[in-house]
């Protein structure tokens, strides 16, 4: 899952980026209320968290313009604004929750986890194919009741392929959405870690799940 985080104080936003890529989220940030826009109109967000106190357009605005595109991407206030009439105003506006700094990161992330559960769309919180299951708000994943070690970036990588099942994935789609980069030719990254990938999810199996397409990516196929 992708979160976009838009905050100006420096500290805040690296801490935050480093605790949800620890948690298995890929994490993008801007640093102003302009930028947080124009990122929404480039990539499709599972959670924005949104700063009031932003330069160029304030929180609100930022909401307000949102929710005026039409799109229901959950959205969590995380702000120094603490008065009821702050948090009314955002939940009128259209924030999905409203969590006030300083805050501990543990509630944050329970917040998110229960954010992106209940929708805008619901998402299932497991998904399967074959013997393999995935709790994604868990991240943890198991193959015939047997759990799988895998690292943060394993487990994005397999959800990946599991929630596009039968879509030929790009090694650039991706780089760009396990990474959150650019992908370019003489990069091996997808290669490895798909091959670290197979080392867990498939070697130690009958039934070979991650198939490769010759020149064009990855697939799990739902058959």
């Amino acid at each position: 899952m992708r979160i976009l985080i838009i905050e100006d104080e420096n500290k805040t936003a690296a801490y935050l980026m480093k605790g949800l890529a620890e948690n298995g989220f890929i994490v993008d940030a801007a640093a102003d209320g302009n930028a947080g826009l124009s990122l929404t109109d480039d990539y499709d967000y599972d959670l924005v968290i949104l700063d009031v106190m932003l330069p160029g357009r304030d929180g609100w605005e930022v909401l307000s313009e949102f929710r005026r595109k039409g799109k229901t991407t959950p959205v969590l206030f995380l702000t120094a604004r603490d008065s009821v009439q702050d948090r009314v105003k955002g939940l009128e506006l259209g924030a999905d929750d409203y969590l006030v700094k300083p805050f501990a990161f543990s509630e944050l992330l329970a917040r998110v986890r229960t954010v992106l559960r209940r929708g805008p769309v619901r998402q299932p919180d497991v998904l399967r194919i074959a013997d393999l299951e995935i709790d994604l708000l868990a991240h943890k994943a198991s193959r015939g009741g047997i759990k799988l070690d895998l690292t943060p970036k394993e487990f994005s990588l397999l959800a990946l392929l599991v929630r596009k099942s039968d879509e030929v994935l790009s090694r650039a789609l991706i780089a760009d959405q396990v990474w959150g980069m650019n992908f370019e030719s003489d990069t091996n990254v997808v290669d490895v870690a798909v091959r670290r990938l197979r080392t867990k999810v498939d070697d130690p199996f009958g039934k070979k799940l991650i198939k490769t397409v010759r020149g064009v990516g990855y697939v799990i196929e739902n058959d």
